[in-house]
């Protein structure tokens, strides 16, 4: 027998629904993604920490999940909203039902409600902090509890996420009707990834480009990466303020003075941007999703970008040291630079995709290319 749910946002505005996943009350900012598939890899995206993301795309759950296609080994999402949660599964890698994902993930959702509505009322008003709850007789109990739930704004929640300790990692991609490859064994550089939210898809792209790749913790020190002698860098995504990550910036800063080739990928490009004397804003709303169109600055081309981040650059505050290479056909805000004396590339989509087009997977051989420069 389904059962009830409601979903209150701070502003008052409340869905009435149908409860899916895990049975709680949570709280966070409720965010919408217009990604059209690719709910499991949106889920155990850590840059979705403390978010409720609400799916645009009405059904949801139609090829299941599985243990494949996470990006992470847990997911940091506060809940999700939908339209419809699909009951049939077809898709020959399906392990399990999304319902079933949820509940094994603890993440609470909410089904059967006009999420054309809710990302309508979003825009105009801006991301703003919800309450999913099973308790459909408690509005005001939750609204209060959305009105009480801390602002991402100031949280560094990059150490929440991060791994515990330093790895390897030696998968490389999944081929059509294929398992994970293994690392090369002709490996031609060593890739050390901060992460701060890091996506396994991130790592299977530089092994597929025969790195030999090292994931250390968010705030570990700069001494410690570079006796690991690295080739190349790479600043992750994540969530969360990247102005509260002091620690990171402050290794950052360090970093760039022995001008490594660092490729910064969304939290990293806002975090490399904040270490040479930047600043970052909070958006309204933000870019999540997988059809959002970028041009280059330099050839005209345009490219269809996954998007997930609900910070950005402040433009007004960009030193001179940066060229501005990509922006934004949505709204102009930057999308990609490149420093003009350094060896560093930023990025402010995600050139990984997973879910998304393959359009700026040329970003990781520039990145390449970077290395090779710098290590003839």
């Amino acid at each position: 027998m389904p059962q009830p749910a409601l979903l209150v946002l701070a502003d008052g505005t409340s869905f009435a629904g149908t409860a899916i996943g895990y049975s709680d009350t949570v709280t966070g900012e409720v965010v919408f993604n217009t990604s059209m598939s690719g709910y499991q890899e949106i889920l155990t995206d850590p840059s979705y920490a403390r978010q409720i993301i609400t799916f645009t795309y009405p059904p949801i759950g139609h090829v299941g999940c599985n243990e494949h296609h996470t990006e992470a080994p847990r997911s940091w999402a506060a809940g999700i909203v939908i339209r419809d949660l699909s009951l049939a599964m077809s898709n020959w890698r399906s392990e399990q039902s999304l319902d079933d994902f949820l509940r094994q993930q603890k993440i609470t959702g909410i089904a059967d409600i006009d999420t054309r509505a809710l990302t309508h009322h979003l825009r105009e008003t801006g991301s703003q902090n919800g309450c999913i709850t099973p308790y459909v007789d408690q509005v005001q109990q939750a609204q209060q509890m959305a009105e009480k739930c801390e602002s991402l704004i100031g949280q560094n929640l990059a150490q929440q996420v991060t791994t515990p300790q330093q790895y390897s990692w030696q998968q490389g991609s999944i081929a059509a009707g294929h398992l994970p490859s293994s690392s090369s064994t002709s490996q031609s550089a060593h890739v050390v990834v901060y992460d701060f939210g890091v996506k396994r898809s991130m790592l299977r792209l530089l092994v597929d480009r025969s790195c030999r790749v090292t994931v250390v913790p968010a705030n570990t020190p700069a001494s410690d990466v570079l006796a690991l002698q690295p080739d190349g860098i790479v600043l992750s995504n994540g969530p969360g303020d990247p102005a509260a990550c002091d620690t990171a910036i402050a290794n950052i800063k360090q970093l760039l003075t022995h001008k490594i080739p660092l490729l910064a990928i969304c939290l990293g490009c806002q975090l490399v941007t904040l270490a040479l004397g930047g600043g970052t804003q909070k958006m309204k709303f933000g870019h999540h999703g997988a059809n959002h169109p970028i041009i280059d600055l330099t050839t005209r081309q345009v490219f269809i970008t996954s998007q997930n981040h609900g910070f950005m650059v402040d433009e007004a505050q960009l030193s001179s040291e940066w060229v501005i290479t990509h922006r934004s056909l949505f709204d102009n805000t930057i999308q990609g630079l490149r420093h003009h004396q350094w060896p560093i590339l930023a990025f402010q989509g995600h050139p990984e995709a997973h879910p998304g087009p393959h359009d700026t997977l040329s970003i990781w051989d520039d990145f390449i290319d970077l290395i090779t420069t710098a290590n003839p």
